[in-house]
């Protein structure tokens, strides 16, 4: 069989129900229109149940890449190394013959054991994990070459002064006064950083269309701040958005969430007080997030009218996922550092051209962030490691079914080991208790907290918003019971097997 190509796309922080067709809730989709998003999934196999199983980026994304969960790759916040010994997707991708290409950045912190304490690899988090080649450097906090490229086409890019956030993230008045959240960038659409990195993507590779290719291309819109060049910051108007489900459940997560102000950089001049954001400034940032995934529907219809015109179209497996959701307000919470549904469920749409009778499935199974690395590697010949966490989704990609797991399974560490989170300070915990760990079945999902924080349990059928905790409830004492242990099993079965599977002698 002739070597396939691989595009791989990550698109951070979009949630399902963002895209018609991701999924049950469908709030947000059709306000804006996604002709390439739509045009893929009629071509493609989606997974509406499709989630993360960490959060938030550098985690996510370990897990994405390696197909472990984070209990066995320990990534588990932004910062955190990804210790040297994991396999990535580009690691065996390169088994295959492949020199897996970076068009973008995957928040990787790397190994210290691997580097002198002066290195400038332990400078950052937002380092490349082992395999890629960087091609286009698109690092969001660390990041040089798109803020050079604004500079050399004349627009004024300055470091944060009295702002936590760099002057190119400054919407412009029309009037010249005080600028709206809905106000365009200073930077024309053909400038942003979503159409820098596509036109550097495909001039870069322009020159390899006769050649076996694997090319992860990760856009960081619709992730904060939330700012869009014009048309697509007046593309949605704030009044026709679905407004944010504020009900909550009476749990002490709730009140450590919202113990100090948090997420300052979510737009500019905002204070980080989430809870007395407005309803009308929340449908305003609300259309901004929808306009920013317009922007990238545009681009990635780019990357697809490439494939098409170059005819490639019929040899490279697509596939395009989120790393993690957005809150974007629900529960008056913004960003990812949650344990409710908008912030791990995303989609999976895959579009394999040796599989075209599968076009258009839909599959509902529920699936978790670690299938994708076996499910590329399968794809190109190679046979996961066996300590991957995931599993191939080859058998739903040919259109068939196969037995399959019933819940999904995620983490979220909500510690610092040097500066103590609102979650410590509001628990009183160390940072080796703060953390949660989920299991989510079709209908019901279980939030255990570690140090002795109550658990949350939710029925999702009765409650798909999660506002109201049952775990208290005697009634349901026998679905915490069981969903407790099958946790337990969950994570007993699957505990770092990279050597467990070697019997040396006897």
């Amino acid at each position: 069989m002739q070597k396939g190509k691989v595009l791989f796309v990550v698109i951070d922080q979009i949630r399902a129900d963002a895209l018609a067709g991701s999924g049950s809730n469908r709030a947000l989709a059709g306000l804006v229109p996604t002709p390439n998003f739509d045009r893929l999934r009629a071509e493609s196999v989606s997974f509406e149940n499709h989630f993360t199983v960490t959060v938030p980026c550098g985690p996510a994304r370990a897990s994405l890449l390696t197909g472990l969960y984070p209990m066995n790759h320990r990534s588990i916040r932004n910062g955190t190394p990804l210790a040297h010994h994991h396999a990535t997707i580009a690691s065996e991708a390169r088994k295959a013959g492949y020199e897996p290409l970076l068009f973008g950045y995957t928040d990787t912190t790397p190994d210290p054991t691997q580097f002198d304490p002066n290195d400038p690899e332990l400078q950052g988090y937002e380092k490349v994990a082992r395999g890629f080649r960087e091609v286009v450097e698109m690092r969001l906090e660390e990041g040089r070459e798109w803020p050079a490229y604004l500079m050399s086409k004349g627009y004024d890019v300055r470091p944060p002064e009295d702002h936590v956030l760099p002057s190119l993230y400054k919407p412009v008045a029309p009037d010249g006064g005080v600028p709206a959240v809905t106000d365009p960038a200073m930077y024309s659409a053909e400038d942003s950083d979503t159409a820098y990195l596509t036109n550097r993507t495909l001039e870069a590779m322009s020159a390899r269309v006769y050649e076996p290719w694997f090319a992860h291309v990760t856009y960081i819109r619709p992730h904060p701040p939330f700012l869009a060049p014009a048309p697509y910051n007046s593309m949605v108007a704030p009044g026709d958005v679905a407004l944010p489900v504020l009900s909550a459940p009476d749990h002490p997560f709730m009140d450590a969430w919202f113990s100090v102000p948090i997420h300052k950089s979510l737009f500019w001049g905002f204070d980080g007080d989430c809870a007395g954001l407005s309803q009308e400034a929340a449908a305003q940032v609300r259309a901004i997030y929808l306009g920013l995934i317009a922007e990238v529907d545009r681009h990635l219809g780019r990357l697809l009218d490439w494939l098409d015109a170059t005819g490639q179209s019929e040899d490279t497996l697509v596939v395009v996922t989120g790393d993690h959701g957005e809150m974007l307000g629900d529960k008056k919470m913004w960003g990812k550092d949650s344990v409710f549904e908008p912030a791990y469920h995303v989609p999976l749409i895959i579009r394999d051209p040796r599989n075209p009778r599968a076009a258009g499935r839909k599959v509902t199974a529920i699936t978790e962030s670690v299938d994708v690395t076996p499910t590329i590697l399968e794809w190109i010949g190679l046979t996961p490691p066996p300590a991957m966490d995931g599993h191939s989704l080859t058998p739903w990609i040919e259109g068939g079914t196969t037995a399959w797991r019933d819940a999904a399974f995620m983490e979220i560490d909500l510690s610092h080991p040097r500066k103590p989170t609102r979650f410590q300070l509001h628990f009183g915990l160390d940072e080796h208790e703060c953390n949660a760990a989920i299991l989510r079945e079709e209908r019901w999902k279980f939030v255990h907290f570690n140090g002795g924080v109550p658990p949350m349990l939710f029925d999702l059928v009765a409650d798909p918003d999660e506002t109201t905790n049952l775990a208290g409830d005697s009634a349901h004492a026998g679905e915490v019971s069981h969903l407790m242990a099958k946790m337990l099993d969950r994570r007993m079965a699957r505990a770092d097997r990279r050597l467990t599977g070697y019997a040396i002698g006897d």
